[in-house]
C-alpha cells in the first residue's frame, strides 16, 4: 500500500544535500503532496504495516519524518489519504524502511 502525506516543514539540511545518491532531497518542498510506498521488506511481522505510516493518525495530526542517509533531513508532515494500490507518481515518492 501507499500513503500520501503533505509536507509541513522541513530542515534546511534537505536542500543542502549534494551527494549523487541523496540529490533527491534538495527537490523536498513545502506544501507538496509526497507518495510513500509501504513494501514487503519494510513491514512489521506482527501488525503487516510500515512503522510511521499514520495509520491511526487524524488528518490534522503533525507526523515526523527522517530521511535515510541524512539524519539531519527531517520535518513533518501530514497523512492525506492511504491507497490500497499504488499509483505514485516517479517524483515525489518514496519508500519506507
Amino acid at each position: 500500500y501507499c500513503v500520501e502525506f503533505r509536507t509541513e516543514r522541513l530542515s534546511q539540511h534537505c536542500a543542502l544535500e549534494t551527494r549523487p545518491y541523496a540529490r533527491w532531497m534538495q527537490y523536498l518542498r513545502e506544501g507538496h503532496t509526497v507518495c510513500v510506498a509501504c513494501q514487503p521488506l519494510a513491514m512489521s511481522s506482527a501488525t503487516q504495516r510500515c512503522s510511521g505510516d499514520g495509520h491511526n493518525a487524524r488528518g490534522d495530526k503533525i507526523l515526523h519524518w527522517e530521511a535515510i542517509g541524512n539524519s539531519q533531513c527531517q520535518g513533518t508532515w501530514k497523512k492525506i489519504r492511504q491507497l490500497e494500490h499504488c499509483s505514485c507518481p516517479l517524483v515525489h515518492s518514496f519508500i519506507f524502511t
